[in-house]
């Protein structure tokens, strides 16, 4: 069974990273999935005459990112995400690369919590998205 890390294996200051071009592709599979039609991010025509000019990504596609850190690199597999701020703060077009990122703020081993500092980034280094996560790390196997 493969196991992510458990709170006596991470410190604070730990990092990992995720990054990842979003397509076209991605915003249409993400909107089938999720049913999240919104035409700022499927219709272009629409999307033309809003305040960005052009389709952007779902912002929770793009929030996905930080996800996909904490479930495959840090804490890992095995660990349940509890709570999420985010704040969305630039948007995502088609072709950017985002680049997701979690720190560990935070170790609460009384509780096996760990919060994080949660952000996405693009090509350009600026963060699209930043928040605050709180997870329960898989526990130490039993010897």
């Amino acid at each position: 069974m493969i196991a992510g890390k458990s709170i006596d294996q991470i410190k604070v200051g730990d990092t990992a990273e995720f990054a990842k071009t979003v397509t076209e592709t991605d915003i249409y599979l993400y909107a089938g999935v999720t049913g999240d039609f919104n035409p700022a991010h499927v219709n272009e025509m629409y999307a033309k005459n809003t305040f960005f000019k052009t389709r952007i990504a779902h912002g929770m596609l793009t929030a996905g990112f930080i996800s996909a850190i904490i479930a495959n690199q840090l804490p890992g597999p095995g660990t349940i995400y509890l709570k999420q701020e985010l704040s969305f703060l630039a948007p995502v077009h088609i072709g950017d690369t985002i680049t997701g990122r979690v720190e560990i703020l935070e170790l609460i081993p009384e509780k096996n919590r760990v919060r994080l500092k949660t952000t996405c980034s693009n090509q350009e280094g600026v963060i699209v998205i930043s928040g605050e996560g709180l997870v329960s790390p898989p526990k130490a196997p039993k010897a």
